[in-house]
């Protein structure tokens, strides 16, 4: 089920940084977007998650980002990015 190991940063000034496990933690577990696919993640540590191969790395990131600005974690400068690890 969680076939791929992806990396989750955050990209703002200039840099990039992880995003925290607990904002990966908190999305996964109290958002319910509708989305099937997303229940196909497991967040890992910071910057790291699992996924299955239904899951959308665009819709995730769409949506984990809305998610993040909406709860006032991500400047509105920042991007998130969505990576498969090798």
């Amino acid at each position: 089920m969680f076939a791929r190991k992806l990396r989750v940063e955050i990209e703002e000034a200039g840099g990039l940084r992880p995003c925290p496990v607990d904002w990966l933690d908190r999305f996964f577990m109290r958002n319910f977007t509708g989305l099937r696919a997303l229940d196909s993640t497991l967040p890992v540590s910071d910057g790291c998650m699992e996924a299955g191969f239904d899951v959308d790395l665009q819709i995730l990131r769409q949506e984990l980002e809305r998610w993040l600005r909406g709860h006032k974690l991500l400047a509105p400068e920042a991007r998130l990015r969505i990576a498969t690890e090798p």
